[in-house]
């Protein structure tokens, strides 16, 4: 387990400059996270370069963009990829003529999926499939990525790489009762972890989310050496989540969502920093506050740990442009209701006795209960109902002001080279915020 370790200062240290190349090692899909990273890059007047986890073909195959393809990627990176296919993960890899795990599950259903057992030999030799044609891509990445770098540049590496559930029909409804259901349909994350399906979805997330970090480090590892050797820098940054410390009682405390089966990968994730840290290769996992995405949209009740927001935007030294944002937040709400009433549901949410068990940093991730899936999913749809329009949610907007404020804190922070894990709260997302709004 990772000491807590809260960034504390708002960074400004900066080594990239025009002509360094910053690397992201994960495709751009939607607005989330990295946006802000490559902002800052862009803004830095470095090349920004890209990878493409490729696409799937009518059998399975694997394969890399076509032309249209390629052409909407680079235009939403605003940067070159390289177009070799970097799938993380071995759920559909097996040896030739071998059923991959998803084939394996294809037959498990609602009803069956805690008894459904797995070959697990044959599985290991389809991880092992997928770490050999992982590994492989990513040396031919890298060889392309080399050339794009001048001699004298410094380089940064973004990795993005999340995920890892594999695509059965079976798990949709599992994954609704485990995250959305609560009462008769409320369901045990115990059981998922316990269960075969749920121990190989723990296994694949080691490998998209965690294991793709070392893989990347080992593969530039002649990039690295090069840019060092010429006096440059390189830094490598990742997207973990082990919870937030956000305003209760008008201190800020550290809780969680739960249950984040996902958890377990992050840690690894954090491990796999600290062990290139410990070479002297600077490698930092920012721990991020939740925010709404697609991804995480399955998780009701991950948006309930942003509202606090507000309250460390004035905290923390807001004055106009903060109290904007209380208005913009207030305007999405029905007119019947005050966002100081939101705002109290929130701290009564965040006191209750059954949340409040769960906010055990040692335990984490902790298993969902019926009693905290009753009052964290309830607050979450009671909220929603309050908004004008549930397609405009205070949540989107708080989301978007947190990625604002993460992406210069991660930017300036690798540059500073503090520690290989560092939380970033709500408390200096705010002050990074008030910090970017400040009046000319």
């Amino acid at each position: 387990m990772t000491e807590l370790t809260p960034l504390r200062h708002i960074p400004h240290t900066n080594v990239f400059r025009k002509g360094d190349v910053f690397v992201l090692f994960g495709e751009l899909f939607g607005r989330g996270y990295v946006n802000g990273l490559i902002d800052e890059a862009r803004a830095a007047g470095m090349t920004i370069v890209g990878i493409t986890v490729g696409r799937r073909d009518e059998t399975g195959a694997l394969r890399a963009l076509d032309a249209a393809e390629l052409a909407e990627a680079e235009e939403k990176l605003g940067g070159h990829i390289i177009n070799v296919p970097m799938m993380a993960g071995f759920d559909m890899d097996a040896p030739e003529g071998e059923q991959n795990p998803t084939e394996m599950l294809a037959k498990i259903t609602l009803k069956s999926w805690q008894e459904d057992k797995l070959d697990w030999d044959k599985i290991e030799a389809c991880r092992a499939a997928g770490v050999a044609r992982f590994t492989r891509s990513a040396a031919i990445v890298m060889q392309e990525i080399d050339k794009l770098v001048p001699q004298g540049a410094n380089v940064f590496f973004a990795h993005t790489m999340a995920g890892g559930i594999p695509k059965i029909k079976a798990f949709l409804a599992i994954a609704n009762r485990i995250y959305k259901g609560r009462g008769e349909r409320f369901m045990s994350s115990r059981a998922l972890l316990e269960s075969d399906l749920g121990k190989l979805i723990l296994m694949n997330f080691d490998e998209v989310t965690a294991n793709t970090l070392n893989y990347l480090i080992d593969a530039s590892a002649a990039i690295r050496e090069r840019v060092t050797q010429a006096g440059g820098e390189v830094r490598y940054t990742a997207y973990g989540y082990h919870g937030t410390e956000i305003l209760i009682d008008g201190k800020y405390q550290w809780q969680t969502y739960t249950n984040y089966t996902q958890g377990y990968a992050k840690m690894r994730l954090e491990s796999v920093a600290q062990s290139a840290w410990n070479r002297g290769i600077w490698a930092t996992v920012f721990n991020c506050p939740e925010i709404r995405t697609n991804s995480s949209d399955i998780f009701v009740g991950v948006e309930l740990s942003l509202f606090p927001l507000l309250k460390a935007l004035k905290k923390e030294g807001g004055g106009a442009w903060a109290d904007q944002q209380w208005q913009i937040c207030q305007d999405l709400l029905g007119d019947e209701t005050s966002l100081e009433s939101l705002l109290d549901t929130i701290e009564r949410y965040n006191n209750d006795s059954t949340s409040a068990e769960f906010r055990d940093f040692q335990a984490w991730p902790m298993d969902n209960t019926p009693a905290l899936a009753d009052v964290m999913i309830g607050t979450s749809e009671a909220i929603t109902a309050l908004h004008k329009d549930k397609k405009a949610l205070i949540t989107d907007h708080l989301s978007a002001l947190v990625l604002e404020g993460a992406g210069p804190l991660m930017f300036y922070g690798a540059s500073e080279r503090i520690a290989p894990v560092l939380w970033l709260n709500h408390d200096i997302i705010a002050r990074q915020l008030n910090e970017l709004h400040q009046p000319a």
